[in-house]
């Protein structure tokens, strides 16, 4: 975390990891993830080394910087928390993705309509992802994956210790990821914040917006009948300025006749 050296893992991004409780593992660890381990708490629960994390997000990133066509690298995320992450992230790095299920023979069967030949795979999960990690390894396509503490690293080039199964942590280390690959194309400054936010990553659920929806539509049905009713007020004050001045308070009511004298002409 030193000021002098700008590939640091900086104070406001290790909040943000904090936060979103990337380095909160499970209880049962692989060996081979034993060495991004910093600790274990009393409930049995492994805790990442953060600095860890950020050291293999940037040779993740190295390495999708290094592929000239930016298509050639796939995004997949089989798990629902990580589908919209993928999306943004190939949207904001121009790589190609599959954000739905993934339909066994994509990387090794010609024959398929959606075969593709990618230079890179990357993985949300390798457990729920293994059917592409497996394949990928047939066709020697390297594979980068975000792994929990129990996740096999069978077929994994290079694994970015994390936590894989929150929703919030996802988002966030997907939009860490594709903001340092803009950082090294030259795309973005580092001395500039990214002007994406990580909400734009985040999953979010069916039920939460529908209920976004309802509340805008009961907001405006709101406003709406205030207006209507402040337009009713004003009405029924210039209604009571007429009566006051002595006249009609009903629209197209007859003019009141005269009420002085009549002059009539004297008999003699």
């Amino acid at each position: 975390m030193s000021a002098k050296n700008p590939l640091a893992l900086r104070e406001e991004d290790l909040k943000l990891l904090l936060t979103a409780k990337s380095h909160i593992g499970t209880k049962n660890v692989d060996p081979q993830l034993n060495r991004y381990i910093w600790r274990r708490r009393n409930d049995g629960v492994h805790l990442i080394n953060l600095g860890k994390t950020w050291e293999k997000l940037q040779l993740a990133a190295r390495v999708i910087v290094a592929i000239e066509n930016p298509e050639d690298v796939i995004a997949i995320s089989g798990r629902p928390y990580g589908q919209r992450a993928v999306f943004k992230f190939a949207q904001y790095t121009g790589s190609s993705y599959i954000g739905t299920r993934y339909t066994p023979g994509t990387l090794t069967n010609q024959t398929q309509k959606r075969f593709l030949e990618p230079r890179l795979l990357i993985v949300t999960d390798p457990i729920v992802d293994h059917q592409p990690v497996k394949e990928a390894s047939f066709m020697n396509i390297p594979t980068i994956a975000f792994a929990s503490t129990d996740a096999p690293l069978t077929n994994v080039d290079i694994a970015i210790p994390c936590n894989n199964k929150g929703r919030h942590s996802i988002a966030l280390l997907w939009w860490l990821l594709a903001r340092e690959v803009q950082r090294l194309r030259g795309v973005l400054s580092r001395a500039e914040p990214w002007s994406v936010k990580v909400d734009l990553f985040m999953y979010r659920e069916p039920e939460d917006v529908e209920k976004a929806k309802e509340a805008e539509a009961t907001t405006e049905s709101t406003e709406t009948v205030s207006a209507g009713g402040a337009t009713g007020q004003v009405e029924q004050q210039a209604l009571q300025e007429i009566a006051a001045q002595g006249g009609s308070t009903e629209w197209g009511a007859d003019e009141a006749e005269p009420t002085g004298q009549t002059w009539e002409p004297s008999q003699q």
